[in-house]
């Protein structure tokens, strides 16, 4: 084995030692083996440390299961200083040849790139071995750049690759990692710790902080400010403090450039969009758009914008208070996303549906309260969606210990059994 070999045989499965595996992402493995055996780019996209790594190793260990030769797979990690002396596309096409040479891989190669927009021209080492027919190859990237990754795949490979976005864990893999059973104290539990699979292995809040803190910087510093040369990165960073204590809240950029303003901070309408947009391009905030339900169409000018993982909230900004009920709007909107619908806020005159969510022929319409506890609150929540003269599905999310009657037609489902119902 030459020198490289060797310095990373300890990350791949060559001898038959198996990394860790974590937790099995069972959705995520399912989904991306219904595209196996081909030539499209399986992209596997989603913010820093939301497990992409791990998905990865799994879907290695499920191919060794199908009876794939270890050495017919490859894997590669540029967040790991032994792969530093991969930094453009032909120092990775002439580190395959040295693998090819020292392993002898007989028939189809599987290549695994993480984090690979770390090395310079990387979409034209993909496209090349994604498309070759010399060898047989079968390609699978990760990123943390939405934007990056779909824009430069699709100026090459013209729909020749298939995207993955990975979330933090949900619910359900929450329980799986914390071995607790459906409750509304384990949902509880949830909603003021967060998903990001690592925390789970960390001893006490103050390490969960300062892991969240370098988790943050790294994202604004490294996937950010560097990459898009930003030059008021003070503002970069309150901007996402700013976001995620307004998770929830109907805002427009021109609300946050006058909050900015009367803080004395000068900033314009071009500068916070294009953050705003980074910030999404590396998944830490999604904007949903308002949807006016009578007119079908969606409203520009005033969003809702959701963070990624509530730890952000709950670890590095908790003395700004923003009660159960609005985490638990956050939560559903992630779930939903998870579930693969496109979710809109409902509009229908001066009402609000919190969710408009749809997949398929399938329109489910979702109203989120803390707790259902007296007739005006009742009332209050199911009033939005009583006014809506269709026929599509509606419920109302809570945390209530008892699971209401039908009314009107609308159902109640508590917020730990909502999988049930999507």
């Amino acid at each position: 084995m030459t020198e490289n070999i060797s310095r990373i045989a300890k990350y791949n499965f060559w001898d038959g030692v198996f990394p860790e595996l974590g937790i099995i992402r069972a959705t995520y493995i399912d989904r991306i083996s219904e595209f196996l055996g081909n030539k499209l780019v399986k992209v596997i996209a989603g913010q820093r440390r939301a497990g992409k790594s791990y998905i990865l190793r799994q879907m290695i260990s499920k191919l060794l299961a199908t009876g794939i030769h270890p050495h017919n797979i490859l894997y590669i990690n540029k967040e790991f200083t032994d792969f530093d002396f991969l930094d453009t596309y032909s120092d990775l096409d002439k580190f395959v040849e040295e693998y090819k040479a020292s392993l002898h891989p007989k028939g189809k190669i599987f290549l695994f790139i993480d984090e690979i927009q770390d090395i310079e021209g990387w979409e034209r080492f993909v496209s090349s071995y994604s498309q070759s027919y010399i060898q047989d190859y079968e390609v699978f990237i990760t990123g943390s750049n939405s934007q990056l990754l779909a824009g430069e795949l699709a100026s090459l490979l013209s729909g020749r690759y298939i995207q993955f976005n990975v979330q933090p864990f949900n619910y359900q893999e929450f329980l799986l990692a914390r071995q607790l059973e459906p409750s509304r104290s384990s949902y509880l539990e949830f909603l003021q710790t967060g998903g990001l699979p690592e925390l789970f292995h960390l001893p006490n809040d103050e390490t969960k902080r300062h892991y969240l803190s370098a988790i943050k910087d790294t994202v604004l510093l490294k996937d950010i400010i560097q990459r898009y040369n930003i030059k008021d990165a003070r503002l970069l960073e309150d901007l996402f403090v700013f976001l995620v204590n307004n998770a929830s809240n109907l805002i427009s950029v021109t609300s946050i450039v006058n909050f900015f303003a009367g803080k004395k901070r000068k900033t314009n309408y071009e500068t916070i969009a294009n953050y705003i947009q980074y910030m999404e391009s590396t998944f830490l905030v999604h904007k949903v758009d308002r949807f006016n339900i009578k007119g079908k169409e969606t409203i520009s000018g005033t969003y809702k914008y959701y963070i990624n993982d509530l730890s952000f909230k709950n670890y590095l900004y908790p003395g700004f208070e923003s009660g159960l009920g609005y985490k638990l709007e956050n939560v559903v909107y992630l779930q939903l996303l998870f579930s693969g619908y496109t979710v809109h806020i409902g509009t229908l005159r001066n009402k609000e549906v919190d969710f408009v969510a749809q997949k398929a022929n399938r329109t489910v319409y979702f109203q989120c309260a803390h707790v259902l506890t007296d007739p005006a609150t009742i009332d209050r929540e199911y009033a939005p969606l009583k006014a809506i003269a269709d026929n599509f599905e509606k419920y109302v999310v809570s945390m209530d210990d008892i699971r209401l009657e039908s009314n009107e037609g609308i159902g109640h489902i508590q917020a730990w059994r909502l999988v049930e119902v999507l």
